[in-house]
């Protein structure tokens, strides 16, 4: 165990990551970074610093801007800790991580949090069958290792990242047996009146329509509106074998080995939770987000959030938005002046606002489907403690008010994950349960370790 000093710690090398450390580190501030990957780049650009020129091309160009991201990061003079697993921030800016099987503490004035954003969950009837994965979770294979299926792929869902992935297979030569896609006209008749919007980013909207033009130009079956989806096994076969669901008012049955899930991304706030950050509940994007304000600052002093961690806008929006954490933070110690700080924030802010100026639209189109998020009872929720949707509802008519409660009916939630894979669900199918709003059931009460550690490993903590 050491106890290290520096004036702004940074957890996550991910865009916003990077881009702090480089800001705060240009303003003269010592930094360390921490990030439990090998390399920087976080998962947007996973393992971007050492992927050969072949995958960086069929990656895509988007992918390709983070090398010089984290060439700027690497010259920085910021200190990054590679394999460093951070299990505990306090609000006294403490850091506690885990490297080599060792535990460290990282005592620092400002924190900056840039954890990013998880996959959200799409719990389906037979979503924990052996051969079903997350979209984002087959991507990062592809990125880090050049692995991708060799059998027939059903990619199913919605939203950019779906679209981006079955681009990006046929690039690399994968087969896609179909791409079912649950956006249907209701979503697009919703989604037109922010098209202003989208127009304003116009690069965003040109960027995804080339994406799906390039899928159908390569042949690959479109099935869109997509409901009652359902992934199948067969008898005597492990995993699945099938994906069921009704399109077009007709029923479909796809057979595959491997199904690929995605409707969206939504903020990783393991973290805030866990500092007792105060939170709000995000209608427009269905999810939590810290309550922050310009700076990215939390209601607990000291600490600051940036990035997708704070609300999803992409990785061009999550650079900016750590640059102005970073600004925030140096204030916050005295470094600089209020009139260079936000003489420095201007163009940031303006080129955030151009970044985000596409988000209600995407919100608006790809807004997950109430049957993918609130499943039927039969439906397992928790997959650490195999917990269904029906014994949830049978918790809520038995008294539970809460998704705290609900790891005393049945520990929901007090897995290996700490509840991250299914929280969101949990909060959504007890406030339908009770008919009142996500943010009158609120969230897990969240505790560390975020990350797994061993009794051994906390022994050797002091």
């Amino acid at each position: 165990m050491s106890n290290e000093r520096c004036d702004i710690a940074i957890v996550g090398a991910g865009p916003a990551g990077m881009s702090a450390a480089i800001a705060a580190a240009r303003l003269g501030a010592s930094v360390v970074v921490l990030d439990e990957q090998r390399g920087a780049g976080g998962q947007i650009y996973r393992a971007i610093t050492d992927a050969p020129a072949r995958r960086v091309d069929l990656l895509g160009p988007d992918y390709a801007a983070g090398r010089s991201l984290a060439e700027a990061f690497a010259a920085s003079g910021a200190r990054h800790l590679t394999n460093a697993a951070v299990w505990q921030v306090t609000p006294e800016g403490a850091v506690h991580y885990l490297r080599d099987g060792a535990t460290f503490t990282l005592q620092a004035e400002r924190v900056v949090l840039c954890a990013g954003a998880m996959e959200r969950p799409f719990p389906i009837p037979g979503w924990t069958l052996p051969g079903v994965f997350t979209a984002g979770a087959a991507q990062i294979l592809l990125k880090s290792a050049d692995v991708v299926p060799v059998e027939p792929v059903v990619l199913a869902g919605c939203g950019p990242l779906l679209y981006l992935l079955g681009w990006q297979y046929v690039r690399a030569g994968v087969p896609i047996r179909a791409l079912v896609d649950t956006t249907s006209m209701e979503d697009y008749r919703r989604a037109l009146p922010r098209l202003g919007g989208a127009l304003a980013g116009w690069r965003y909207l040109k960027k995804g329509l080339s994406l799906m033009r390039a899928l159908k130009r390569a042949g690959v079956p479109f099935h869109t509106g997509a409901e009652n989806l359902a992934a199948e096994g067969r008898e005597g076969q492990d995993g699945v074998a099938a994906l069921r669901f009704t399109a077009g008012g007709k029923a479909h049955c796809i057979e595959t080995s491997t199904l690929l899930l995605h409707h969206g991304v939504v903020p990783n706030t393991q973290f805030t939770w866990s500092l007792r950050a105060r939170h709000t509940w995000d209608d427009a994007q269905l999810c939590w987000r810290p309550k922050a304000d310009a700076w990215g600052a939390l209601d607990v002093p000291g600490i600051h959030v940036a990035g997708d961690g704070l609300g999803i806008g992409g990785a061009l929006a999550a650079a900016r938005q750590g640059e102005l954490a970073a600004l925030g933070a140096m204030h916050g110690l005295g470094r600089i002046t209020t009139g260079e700080r936000d003489k420095l924030a201007a163009p940031l802010r303006a080129a955030l606002r151009e970044h985000l100026r596409i988000r209600p639209f995407l919100d608006a189109l790809y807004r997950p489907k109430k049957a993918n998020r609130i499943p039927a009872d039969d439906v397992i929720v928790c997959r650490c403690e195999e917990v269904a949707a029906g014994d949830i509802r049978h918790f809520v008519a038995l008294g539970c008010d809460g998704p705290n409660q609900a790891k005393a009916f049945g520990r929901c939630g007090m897995g290996p994950c700490q509840g991250r894979q299914c929280g969101l669900t949990v909060t959504e199918l007890i406030a339908d349960a009770r008919g009142v709003t996500p943010a009158e059931v609120g969230y897990y009460r969240i505790r560390p370790p975020i990350k797994p550690i061993s009794l051994g490993e906390l022994a050797g903590a002091e």
